[in-house]
């Protein structure tokens, strides 16, 4: 089956504000849909149907059917449900105030005034046909209305419908939950005008944050296709193999370039019913799929844990069963496929996963594996030739390009690297030979390129990616990426110094990037010689400045453990102050540099990463990014400039007129000392570690090309060095004392440890500008570090702290001693 390309009537391109959503269905999805929208500024009127019948407590109260808490408590629980969620779907919960509630009967109308509607009901068709006939009364012409469906046809969706309405109409799949899977299916209906495509396209790019990908209107559309049959294949492999799921979530996890959940774990937090609903769906509508067969013999196991709804974590249990032992300690268990009980987790035993461990290049990896003679070898064959062999016969069905359904794997379900872009690592000319043997056929079109002597799929070439394109059979840059800017692609060619710890590499324009890839992107020695070179040699060429940003999974975990560990272990105090000091005289560099210093985190910002975020001169964030000082965690306080730079902050809001001094010490001290971390770059905002200058990027790809714009801008708006400070008011032995009241109460009400207590002490003392007697009296810069370091030093000859490193270093979880 292939789908048709749609042939809508008007081409024209389109100019839209996007100011009020309206999402009409509250469900998990569509609630949390709204929260996204919210979080980008627009204004949302939620919308959902009235309750049938008054509950218990609204009769107790006296209430009736026509009450407004009644008509709307569908839609209300729903919102509020989905704020107190945990993964949050809000930036800040404040931004809740850009919600309105109300329901289908009463506020229908209200839709007039938005300028996308947003279906998000039950995944019926006759429902969802019943909710557009009631939209058509009071829609505006011209407006766009979308459905968020996973699989049901667009094409019939708009049966009955005017012109105006299927041309301005088509499908968005977006994936739960929306704020943090990136992937959002753009499907056109057979009328929709390639202008609202294009619109949707970039406008889910730009400010929804998404990976958007074009899909056709076929069964599950691209993502959930591809991705359900993975699913399928790991199903009846299980029971070839005899595998536990245990070992099949090691397989499918980080080791090949796959989330940690595995497919079990991710089945779990999807709803086992989901998958098998999927599955039945492509098994019931795509009769002519060469795997046909397996979608349809849905394994007996599944079957029965559907019958038992063992669904996963909606029902309490499902692959995995959370429960406790006879202490009341949280245990995992495991299921035995084989007796359907619950176990306690096995530890996988793979030797070739072991043979992988250090290997950090993922290609590098899926070719050890591939090879392998073990049981890992063996599924990791299977598994890629099958989806290989799969993904090759679905062009043109369901995708008119195979970086179209590398994007929406990769976006949809995390994955490191899309199909066709992990068959480049491992070889495409290595590996056909081996589908015969699995009994497995390639599209031709893969014969026909390697009989034309074309070996990868992508290449890179100028800074730009091109993936191979059928139709014309040629390379093509993928769309969309054109001004975009990749470190992973530029480093070939422009890379002009580093060391085995970070490199230095020209983005153009006068602008050089400093790119982390230390194991974890940990701040040392390496990482810290790199940016002063590349200030240095900005500043000594009369470049326009600096980025600083890498394409690691985090930016940074902070300064590397195992080297103070060590230092402070072997007593090595001279070594430390000098390895500290220059740490501080890092981030000072960012700040006092004749050249600006632009910091690009993302993802995990931690210790060091935040130090260095509170110095530069801007900081252009991806909006998810989960930044804050943690180094109580392993017992010290932060010692490259942060606490100073936090008392420098506090110090900023004494002079304010209204100034609120000792409140916002208080503040800092809390969240220094108990490690908070941001769960959004707005929340870092509130924390006082942005500052009303520094950016939020929503779509991560686009933070480094934003990041070298920031540069330009204050380079062409006269960028002058900014000196350290010498008159820095601070608070001093009054606040010190009112801090230190605080502290012992935190002890004395057991939430401190002693050893937490003398860590807030000296965070504290740092934060007044330590034990002076005047309030207000004006202090350096200089000396908030000397006090600074002092404090970190001292810490680092506690037992306690030492076993917190440690602890943090074989776990990878903070201490509480």
């Amino acid at each position: 089956m292939v789908a048709e390309k749609p042939t809508p009537q008007t081409t024209e391109r389109w100019h839209r504000s996007i100011k009020k959503v309206a999402v009409l269905g509250s469900g998990v999805m569509g609630s949390r849909i709204a929260c996204h929208f919210a979080n980008i500024g627009v204004e949302v009127l939620l919308l959902d149907i009235v309750p049938r019948e008054l509950t218990d407590k609204e009769q107790a109260k006296g209430l009736s059917m026509e009450h407004p808490a009644v008509r709307n408590r569908i839609v209300n629980e729903s919102l509020t449900a989905a704020i107190k969620s945990n993964p949050a779907p809000l930036y800040e919960k404040d931004f809740a105030k850009r919600i309105s509630t109300g329901n289908f009967d009463d506020d229908l109308a209200k839709i007039a005034d938005v300028d996308w509607i947003i279906e998000v009901v039950v995944e019926r068709l006759d429902i969802k046909k019943q909710v557009f006939e009631k939209v058509e009364a009071h829609r505006k012409p011209g407006t766009i209305i979308t459905s968020n469906t996973s699989g049901i046809p667009i094409r019939m969706m708009t049966e009955g419908r005017s012109e105006d309405f299927k041309q301005h109409f088509c499908g968005t799949h977006f994936f739960n939950p929306p704020r943090y899977l990136r992937l959002l299916e753009i499907i056109p209906g057979p009328e929709t005008n390639p202008g609202l495509l294009q619109f949707l396209m970039d406008y889910g790019d730009r400010y929804l944050g998404k990976q958007t990908v074009l899909a056709k209107d076929t069964p599950a559309f691209i993502a959930n296709r591809v991705g359900v049959f993975s699913i399928s294949y790991i199903f009846k492999l299980m029971e070839e193999m005899e595998l536990t799921i245990e070992e099949i979530d090691k397989l499918t996890g980080p080791f090949t370039g796959k989330p940690k959940s595995g497919t079990f774990r991710l089945s779990d937090v999807i709803g086992l019913d989901t998958t098998v609903h999927v599955i039945k769906g492509i098994a019931d509508n795509c009769p002519d799929d060469e795997q046909i067969e397996l979608f349809k013999a849905i394994p007996d196991y599944v079957q029965k844990m559907v019958e038992n709804k063992w669904l996963g974590d909606k029902t309490g249990q499902g692959f995995y069963k959370k429960t406790r032992d006879e202490k009341g300690k949280r245990q995992i268990l495991s299921l035995d496929l084989n007796t359907l009980e619950y176990r306690e987790k096995m530890k996988p035993n793979i030797a070739s996963l072991g043979k992988v461990k250090n290997i950090s290049d993922l290609g590098k990896r899926m070719k050890v594996l591939f090879a392998a003679e073990d049981k890992g070898g063996e599924f990791t064959r299977k598994t890629n030739l099958a989806l290989w062999s799969y993904v090759s016969n679905r062009i043109p069905e369901i995708a008119d390009h195979l970086y179209q359904i590398d994007d929406a794997i990769a976006a949809g379900f995390g994955w490191e690297k899309g199909p066709f872009a992990i068959w480049d690592m491992v070889g495409l000319k290595d590996t056909v030979d081996h589908f015969e043997k699995e009994g497995l056929t390639v599209a031709s079109w893969v014969h026909d390129m390697l009989e034309a002597g074309v070996e990868s799929f992508y290449k890179i070439e100028g800074g730009k990616r091109y993936y191979y394109d059928i139709e014309s059979k040629s390379y093509q840059v993928i769309p969309g990426t054109e001004e975009l800017i990749s470190l992973e692609l530029l480093k070939g060619e422009k890379k002009i110094w580093g060391n085995a710890d970070a490199s230095v590499i020209d983005l153009g324009d006068g602008v050089i990037n400093v790119e982390f890839h230390s194991k974890m992107n940990t701040i040392g020695e390496g990482v810290l010689k790199t940016i002063h070179w590349a200030i240095d040699h900005a500043e000594e060429q009369g470049l326009n400045g600096v980025v600083v940003a890498n394409e690691g999974t985090n930016f940074s975990v902070g300064a590397n453990v195992m080297l103070i560990l060590m230092m402070a272990s072997q007593q090595d105090w001279d070594e430390l102050n000098m390895a500290v000091r220059l740490f501080q005289n890092t981030s000072m560099k960012m700040r006092t540099s004749s050249v600006p210093v632009v910091m690009a985190p993302h993802q995990m910002t931690l210790g060091g990463g935040c130090e260095f975020t509170l110095h530069s001169d801007m900081a252009v964030l991806a909006a998810e990014t989960y930044i804050g000082l943690v180094e109580v965690g392993v017992g010290v306080i932060p010692g490259g400039g942060g606490t100073k730079e936090m008392a420098l902050r506090a110090a900023d809001f004494f002079t304010q007129p209204g100034g609120m001094g000792i409140n916002v010490l208080q503040d800092m001290l809390m969240n220094l000392a108990t490690g908070k971390v941001a769960t959004s770059a707005e929340e870092a905002r509130k924390m006082h570690i942005l500052r009303n200058t520094d950016r939020v990027v929503v779509n991560q790809s686009r933070r480094i090309k934003e990041a070298k714009e920031a540069v330009l801008e204050l380079a062409a708006n006269g960028y002058t060095a900014t000196p350290a400070r010498k008159e820095i008011p601070v608070l001093g032995r009054n606040a010190l004392a009112s801090l230190y009241a605080g502290i012992s109460g935190m002890q004395y009400g057991h939430y401190a440890s002693p050893h937490d207590v003398k860590i807030a002490k000296k965070i504290a003392y740092v934060l007044c500008g330590g034990d002076l007697s005047h309030e207000g009296e004006l202090v350096s810069e200089q000396y908030l570090l000397d006090i600074e370091r002092e404090a970190f030093l001292s810490l680092c000859g506690e037992r306690k702290t030492l076993e917190r490193m440690q602890h943090m270093l074989q776990t990878g979880k903070p201490l509480r001693n």
